[in-house]
């Protein structure tokens, strides 16, 4: 299944493998990975909750 992730990304959740909150240079960010690969990630979060609740929202539509 496929969701959009932004204007123009959209990612096969049907590979993902996990999701991890991570902390990088510019804020907080939800990678996306297959395996031991990252293969995309979120925009940028000011905070962990922010990240958190948009996931949620993204895994709810998945669930629709």
């Amino acid at each position: 299944m496929f969701v959009k992730l932004n204007d123009r990304v959209y990612l096969n959740f049907s590979k993902i493998t996990r999701t991890k909150i991570d902390h990088v240079e510019d804020g907080i960010r939800v990678r996306f990975y297959e395996g031991k690969d990252q293969v995309a990630k979120s925009q940028r979060f000011e905070n962990v909750e922010d990240a958190d609740k948009w996931l949620e929202k993204l895994f709810k539509q998945l669930n629709q």
